[in-house]
Order: structure tokens, then sequence, then C-alpha cells
């Protein structure tokens, strides 16, 4: 039967990935890989090199498609996921089915880690789902944004004791509200932090484990027209950006 391994690969830095998932890829037949566009074309050129470095003296096919169409100010967030969802099964099942025989091993690469706010596994289930394709698949983890964001500034996640929040821009609208400890915010295309205490430690940081890796740290009121200053330029020059921070409220 076909197998498929979802192999998390970091956050940019082809030396993230773990032994386990270079040997998950020494042993891939076929890698499928999602094309977002020009703008992003850089997130499709890692993925080449990482195959290219790790994948030695065995051939290999590297499958590339165009990523769905998605409603990016929906209405309805729930739905309009659900349906790049539904579009996104459909179109790994045809590459299943086109690319890959049925002794053989398939791979997606998994930006950061396939556990945290990634879509792979969910649309793999729903590929199963449908009951026109077959196939087993494992999961190598990888080193999460979180991880490199922590790492790249030096600090731990939380104070001693304390609870650490992972959460998303869109849940962050309304601030933090009565949550306790550290709270690590992803996902946050316009990031304004409005609302929120100018007395909170930011650490942020862009493009984490690359060369082009940017990080800024500071009390959020003294630090925050910098970040968007900062992200806005790195967006503009390279035509995407991946970021992500942690806030940490003032010591009692």
């Amino acid at each position: 039967m076909r197998h498929i391994h979802v192999i998390g690969i970091g956050t940019g830095n082809p030396e993230h990935l773990t032994i386990q998932g270079i040997r998950a890829l020494q042993a891939t037949d076929a890698v499928f890989a999602l094309d977002k566009g020009e703008a992003k074309a850089g997130l499709l050129t890692l993925r080449r090199q990482i195959c290219d470095r790790y994948i030695e003296g065995r051939p290999y096919r590297f499958i590339e498609a165009s990523d769905p169409e998605r409603d990016r100010r929906p209405a309805d967030y729930g739905v309009a996921v659900d349906d790049w969802h539904a579009a996104r099964a459909a179109l790994y099942e045809g590459l299943i089915v086109e690319h890959l025989r049925e002794d053989e091993r398939g791979a997606f690469l998994v930006w950061g880690d396939p556990s945290l706010y990634d879509s792979t596994l969910r649309i793999l289930e729903r590929v199963l789902a449908r009951g026109r394709v077959g196939f087993t698949h494992d999961v190598v983890p990888g080193i999460t944004s979180v991880q490199a964001l922590a790492a790249a500034h030096r600090v731990p996640l939380h104070r001693i004791g304390e609870p650490v929040q992972i959460t998303t821009g869109r849940r962050l609208r309304d601030g933090l509200g009565d949550v306790p400890g550290a709270t690590v915010v992803m996902l946050d295309g316009d990031p304004r932090f409005e609302g929120l205490d100018p007395d909170l430690t930011i650490h942020w940081g862009a493009y984490l484990g690359t060369p082009d890796e940017l990080l800024v740290a500071g009390r959020l009121g003294d630090v925050a027209d910098d970040i968007r200053r900062v992200r806005a330029e790195a967006r503009a020059r390279h035509g995407w950006i991946m970021d992500i921070y942690l806030l940490l409220r003032p010591a009692a």
C-alpha cells in the first residue's frame, strides 16, 4: 500500500530537520509541494533545497501543484476554512493517485511541526474518508516557530510554574483577558497590539532560523511601532512574512 510521510521541517533552516526526518526523506519516492504563487516562491525553493541536500544517491520526484485559492476576508471564517480544506483534499487525492504507485512512499514537508496550526493531517484524513485512495501515513515532528523564537531571544517561554497559552492574532483582537502566564501569538497578519497592556514584554521574530531573521524585544509600549515598521518593510522586501511573538505580563 502507498505510504505518506508528513515531515516537520522547522522554520527555514535546513539544519532544523531531524535525523528521523532525513531518514524518512531518504526513503521517499515523491515529494508533494504546494505552489503559493510568486510572492511565496522562496518557501517552495527551500523545500527543494532540503530535498536536494538530504536525498542523496536515490532518484525522487518533486511534484508541484497550485494551492487552491482561499477567502482571506470571509464573512464566516469556519465555513471558508472548511471549503479550503475540501479543495485541498481533492487536490491531494489527485496528486497521490497520479504520482504515487501503490508500492511507493510520498512525503509532505510541513513548515514547523505538523501538530501546530497546520492543516496537512486533517486534509489527509479527509482524503482517506473519501474512500477513493488508500494509504498509511506517519508523522515526523519538527522544530516549531515557538521553539525557534525562544531560542533566538535566549529566553524561556514562561516564568517559574506559570502556564503558556498559544493562540492566533485573530483571537487576540479582544486582548489577553484574564489568561495567566505567557502568551505566544501566531498567524497575526496585521499586529496592531490594540487593547494590550503597554507594560507587557514582547519578544518578536520573523523569518526565524533563516539568514533574514529579524528580532525585536522590549516593553510593548516602547517597541510596538518599531515592530510594525520593521514588519512592513520586510514584507515589502520579500513579498511575504512569517512572524510570531511572545507576550509576558509584568513580573509580580
